[in-house]
């Protein structure tokens, strides 16, 4: 199965759910399927997973989804242990192996030889774990992961190759600003302050 038709199969089960994807083709596939302010693309690897995390403890009451990398997530380990022991019931991780290194000449990952992501995520605390090889798999254990209150982690195996997509039409700072107002504005919080504003006060004498 191919990354892009996972997704393609499951962004029409979208609602309100915050997104963090890892950077590369993942981030232009999802947003050209579900064009929407909570979608929030990192542009540095390895902190998908933590970046969910964060945002899964910080807002609790809303579904947090992470679209990782394996070899973003082979660079942060250690994250899998500290979401196991936080446990936040909101969040869902599914990382995309496709066991190479696709834009470096597909180099072999570790997870081509004796890493199992799935056996490491167990071995952190994880209790829902899920491997999928086919679409109807990884389609069946997002939709229970989505469904239930509680934290997975769902590896899918799958082939190389990138959807025929245009680039996402935003960069990181528009991508910032909209998913913060986003935030701002779906939960009636105020995170961004204006430098102008501040500066125009009178200052304390």
């Amino acid at each position: 199965m191919k990354r892009f038709d996972c997704l393609k199969a499951i962004a029409p089960r979208f609602g309100d759910e915050l997104v963090v994807t890892n950077l590369g083709a993942v981030r232009h596939e999802w947003q050209a399927l579900r064009p929407h302010p909570g979608n929030y693309h990192l542009q540095n690897l390895g902190l998908t997973s933590s970046m969910a995390l964060g945002l899964a403890l910080a807002l609790p009451h809303r579904k947090v989804v992470a679209f990782d990398g394996y070899g973003s997530l082979l660079l942060n380990l250690g994250s899998l242990a500290t979401i196991a022991n936080q446990h936040p019931k909101n969040l869902v991780h599914i990382v995309f192996d496709n066991e190479c290194y696709e834009s470096s000449r597909g180099a072999p990952t570790a997870t081509a030889g004796q890493a199992d992501l799935a056996a490491i995520a167990r071995g952190a605390g994880f209790a829902n774990v899920i491997t999928a090889r086919t679409l109807a798999e990884f389609e069946e254990g997002f939709l229970r992961a989505l469904k239930t209150n509680d934290l997975y982690f769902i590896l899918a195996k799958v082939e190389a190759g990138a959807g025929d997509v245009p680039a996402a039409a935003l960069d990181s700072q528009e991508n910032k600003y909209l998913f913060v107002r986003y935030i701002e504005k779906s939960e009636n919080l105020k995170i961004l302050t204006s430098t102008l504003s501040r500066a125009s006060e009178p200052r304390a004498k």
